[in-house]
């Protein structure tokens, strides 16, 4: 039989309010993917059209407010990690540390990205598809994932620089 430990979490990421800043890139993501879920049902009983502003005002709102329990910390290859719908699956053995502060840190960064960014600019980015909203939100200059690569796709040959 094999023993798996759960992620030893630090004081900040047992504790603090904030999403540990090595969290925030996954977080992003996990935020970018409920939005574009959540816009994505809204259009569908709409036909696909675009939705008028007072609503998509209060899909983005519904979405930040959901309760985010499906989310959690996981450790992998010695790194914690968020895990959840959206985000890439994780190898089958791992244990994760789901609810406690990880719902509400979930809920507080995604209020945060709907007032920074704001509700129009969010809808924009989503109505042109869900790679242009995880752009507007994680990859910005200033974004959480600013400066990491997406995931590399490793069959590209390497693009030289101007």
């Amino acid at each position: 039989s094999r023993s798996i430990p759960a992620p030893q979490l630090s004081p900040e990421e047992r504790l603090s309010p904030h999403m540990p800043e090595s969290l925030r890139c996954d977080a992003c993501h996990a935020i970018a993917f409920q939005i574009e879920e959540q816009l994505r049902r809204a259009e569908g009983k709409v036909g696909k059209k675009a939705l008028k502003e007072s609503d998509y005002i209060e899909v983005l709102e519904r979405s930040c407010s959901q309760d985010w329990e499906s989310y959690g910390v996981l450790e992998l290859d010695g790194e914690k990690r968020l895990s959840g719908p959206g985000l890439p699956s994780q190898q089958p053995l791992s244990v994760l540390v789901s609810g406690g502060p990880w719902p509400g840190r979930l809920s507080k960064l995604c209020h945060g990205y709907v007032g920074e960014r704001g509700e129009a600019q969010i809808y924009g980015a989503h109505r042109r598809g869900p790679a242009a909203l995880r752009q507007l939100l994680c990859h910005g200059d200033k974004g959480p994932c600013a400066g990491r690569k997406e995931r590399p796709d490793t069959r590209k040959a390497p693009q030289n620089e101007l």
